[in-house]
């Protein structure tokens, strides 16, 4: 009998539970959506190989445990059938994770699936010293996290006043949390230093006063396991999606050549030293 390859099997999304010869398969969910389709494929799946049930991780995964060694590639297949692709463990890039967006929560700055779609195809199993994970929220509500995640991309917009258009009627100021804009008289006035890009006046106008431009805010080096740490923001808000994937690819880069092996991306950065890390930021960002 060949021996099994348990890494092989653990590098394709196939964890090895504590009962003999049982796994525990990892699927691969971009953004946390799956089709209709792909639902009944796993019930199928599960309920045939496994033991009739799925777990949902915390990371808008889905697991199929209880799956038998001699399973493993009839499970393959019968999933590949039914538009279903097996997850990845192990040092590389995990599934990319997202909330609704604006395209579902009135809350949204940025369309949050279709990016999580592009970031996967570019980044998801890429090899690297650790596990690296993208998480992506619509706004400040930050209903994933993003500064849990070793790159968080959180939705905001930055603000411009149109004085013509503004009758000066408080419920901008009102529906900003930060404090940030305030009424004197006859006139309105935004502390920048207080704005934190939420976009909430935007959305509460009634007269279309406040203008926004969506992008992306960044964090880097944020973990939420064994070692808890936020992601540090280092960057103007980004507009643009080809300046924002020049700086995912200047972060993995300096990930894969600055870290000891088995060393998560936070760790590496704090080694380093931060000055060191986002000098190499800023230069991907200006382009350079």
């Amino acid at each position: 009998m060949a021996a099994v390859d348990y890494k092989a099997l653990k590098n394709g999304g196939f964890m090895r539970q504590i009962q003999k010869d049982r796994f525990s398969l990892r699927l691969k969910v971009v953004g946390g959506n799956l089709t209709a389709d792909q639902l009944v494929t796993i019930a199928e799946i599960a309920k045939k190989y496994g033991d009739g049930h799925v777990h949902l991780t915390s990371r808008q995964g889905v697991e199929i445990p209880f799956i038998h060694l001699d399973s493993v590639e009839d499970v393959k297949t019968g999933l590949s059938e039914g538009g279903v692709l097996t997850g990845v463990c192990g040092p590389r890039v995990r599934t990319v994770t997202a909330c609704q967006g604006s395209e579902v929560c009135p809350s949204g700055c940025i369309d949050t699936y279709p990016l999580a779609v592009e970031i996967s195809e570019r980044y998801f199993g890429k090899t690297l010293p650790h596990k690296f994970k993208f998480g992506i929220t619509g706004c400040q509500n930050n209903c994933l996290k993003a500064e849990e995640n070793d790159l968080g991309i959180k939705g905001g917009y930055v603000i411009t006043w149109q004085k013509d258009l503004c009758t000066l009627c408080g419920v901008c100021v009102k529906a900003c949390r930060e404090g940030a804009i305030e009424i004197n008289d006859d006139s309105l006035s935004l502390i920048k230093e207080k704005c934190n890009n939420c976009g909430r006046c935007v959305k509460a106008c009634p007269t279309e006063a406040w203008e926004g431009k969506s992008g992306y805010i960044l964090s880097f080096g944020g973990t939420f396991g064994n070692q808890i740490a936020k992601g540090n923001e280092l960057l103007p808000i980004i507009h643009d999606k080809e300046t924002l994937f020049r700086v995912a690819d200047a972060a993995l880069t300096f990930f894969a050549e600055c870290a000891n092996p088995s060393e998560r991306f936070r760790a590496a950065i704090d080694r380093s030293g931060w000055d060191k890390f986002k000098k190499a930021m800023e230069a991907a960002y200006a382009g350079a």
